[in-house]
């Protein structure tokens, strides 16, 4: 029987009660009668109760009045939470929630049609049929199936291959000879889990691109291409539920890069109140992939080549890694970008802080598995450095807590980041910009003409990690003297940041890759300052494209009007990003 879901299709072999449940009885409510949740519950997020005979609590008395003052207090927390969750079942994979941004759950109300494409009919639309492997979505291992592509899609994922990714990864370009950004291509056609996530952002951005007079319309398409995407996330998370992630490695993988797709449309449309719940989601499933790699127990560095090998290509073509060894390993450093961000905003240690050693290396390693440089231009040593950072002031917090900080302890590990952080800042603006040149192959002939086009990234790669480096000590500063923006220190670091964004990197869209340094610099900028940090980010236009820069702008508008109000000196960095109420990802 197919299982009926809270965001999918309403199948007609879902099961049907004939005078509806006792949940909808109890609140006097019409109910469909759906089973084993039915439509008005599963709406609110609250207990749909589906007993074969009467609950014992129904007795026209004391216990039936206690039940309803409980439903009563369901509906209101699931309306003030204002979302709404698709849990992921069972125990083989931790209970996380991917939630659904407030006007999505709004608009949420009708099932969808998971065969149309999502945007605007067309009658004349042709299909194209291409052959699928296997997904988590199939029943066996093995199977085959067929899978429509409309036009329409078609023009979106082309759309998301040319112009969206390298708009939003400009430093992720992988070397054509190992395969460049063909994986992503091969993950759309074989994997409607990540081809329903591509597409939601795809939607979005090309009707930004398009110019769409018609606003309704374009939400329209982005909410079909979101509930589309839930459904088929939903059934590939119920498969591996039910028989293990170490069962269907490949298709774990592929929820995974498509939770990380997700994560970042909602951030791209400012629906920052699930960050935490994505964030929870692909953290469980990468350390399951980590914990499942059917090896002897070694350190992380060895669970993550494991888990690569596995998902290695056939001997035929060896040289290039297979999909979901990219996805893999593309995925993995979004996460840990990800995770280290949030820990600067909780308070909190990485939770991935055992694996940074292993995976990012030492602050002077050359070749580590996870290179965060090629896929968001900063180079490991300074987000490890933040990502230390981030430990001390969750260690100083606790100790506070407690009532047993010892300061000259915070300055002692304080000192040792800070002479590590310069020393390697030293040297990058010192040295000269070396940009790694490919060995000379027939390829060059095809690529020259985007040549200029392609060396733009790489050779701005050294300057945007100097901006995270400057940004990483202005944090430090804050984490162990408190709130002092007249410091000579912050106003060095933050000076610096600024004549790096204004005056040596380009084009200035690269600023939205650099959101976090940004923020801080502008949250403890001076007065003077300020007109220019605003009229940066006014220069990026049209401001729907550069959504996480304006609500940078926005946390630092809050702490300017708020410069003197008497708390300010208690003030630190995560107060100011937590000023919003949820976790607020600058990535």
């Amino acid at each position: 029987m197919d299982m009926d879901l809270p965001y999918g299709p309403r199948h007609s072999s879902t099961i049907r009660t004939s005078d509806g449940c006792w949940t909808c009885r109890l609140r006097r409510k019409k109910c469909d009668g759906r089973y084993p949740e039915c439509d008005a519950c599963a709406a609110l997020h609250i207990t749909c109760h589906h007993d074969q005979g009467k609950p014992e609590w129904m007795d026209g008395g004391a216990r039936q009045e206690e039940m309803a003052e409980r439903l009563k207090r369901e509906v209101k927390e699931s309306r003030r939470r204002g979302e709404r969750a698709v849990r992921i079942p069972g125990d083989r994979v931790p209970r996380e929630l991917i939630v659904l941004p407030q006007r999505l759950h709004r608009d949420l109300a009708t099932p969808p049609d998971i065969h149309n494409d999502g945007m605007a009919p067309c009658p004349e639309t042709s299909t194209i049929w291409l052959q699928r492997g296997a997904d988590c979505t199939l029943p066996g291992k093995d199977a085959r199936g067929r899978i429509a592509f409309g036009r329409s899609d078609t023009i979106l994922l082309m759309f998301y291959l040319e112009h969206l990714l390298p708009f939003l990864f400009p430093f992720y370009r992988p070397s054509l000879l190992q395969g460049g950004r063909a994986w992503i291509l091969e993950m759309m056609i074989s994997s409607p889990v990540f081809r329903r996530a591509t597409l939601c952002q795809s939607s979005y951005f090309f009707s930004l691109a398009h110019g769409t007079a018609n606003r309704d319309l374009v939400w329209e398409t982005v909410v079909a291409q979101t509930r589309d995407a839930f459904v088929v996330l939903r059934q590939s998370l119920q498969v591996i539920d039910g028989s293990g992630v170490t069962e269907h490695m490949h298709g774990a993988v592929r929820i995974m890069a498509s939770i990380m797709q997700v994560q970042r449309f909602e951030i791209a449309v400012l629906s920052f109140n699930n960050c935490q719940a994505h964030l929870n989601a692909a953290l469980a499933l990468f350390r399951q992939l980590l914990d499942c790699r059917g090896a002897e127990p070694a350190g992380p560095s060895s669970s993550f080549n494991a888990v690569i090998s596995r998902l290695g290509p056939s001997s035929q073509c060896v040289q290039v890694p297979s999909a979901e060894q990219a996805a893999f390993v593309f995925s993995s450093t979004l996460l840990i970008l990800d995770d280290i961000i949030a820990s600067t905003v909780l308070q909190e240690q990485p939770r991935l802080y055992e694996y940074h050693r292993s995976l990012l290396g030492n602050i002077d390693s050359t070749d580590p598995p996870i290179d965060l440089e090629a896929a968001v231009g900063c180079q490991n040593w300074a987000l490890l450095q933040i990502s230390e950072i981030a430990v001390l002031d969750a260690w100083k917090q606790r100790c506070k807590r407690a009532g047993n900080l010892d300061v000259m302890e915070l300055v002692k590990r304080a000192t040792a980041i800070k002479d590590s952080l310069e020393a390697h800042l030293t040297r990058l603006e010192t040295d000269p910009v070396i940009i790694p040149k490919e060995g000379s192959s027939l390829l060059d002939v095809f690529t020259a003409d985007y040549g200029r086009q392609s060396k733009t990234p790489a050779s701005q790669s050294s300057l945007v990690t100097r901006v995270w480096a400057h940004a990483a000590l202005v944090y430090l500063f804050v984490v162990v003297s408190g709130w002092q923006p007249a410091s000579v220190d912050v106003r060095y670091h933050v000076g610096r940041i600024v004549e790096l964004l204004t005056r040596q990197i380009s084009p200035p869209a690269l600023l939205r890759t650099m959101v976090w340094p940004f923020c801080v610099a502008g949250c403890l900028a001076e007065g003077a300052q300020e007109a220019h940090l605003r009229g940066m980010v006014e220069a990026l236009q049209p401001p729907s494209v550069f959504g996480t820069v304006r609500k940078a702008l926005e946390i630092m508008e809050n702490v300017w009007r708020n410069r003197d109000a008497g708390d300010a000196r208690s003030r630190d960095l995560a107060t100011c990003f937590r000023s919003q109420g949820d976790l607020v990802l600058l990535v």
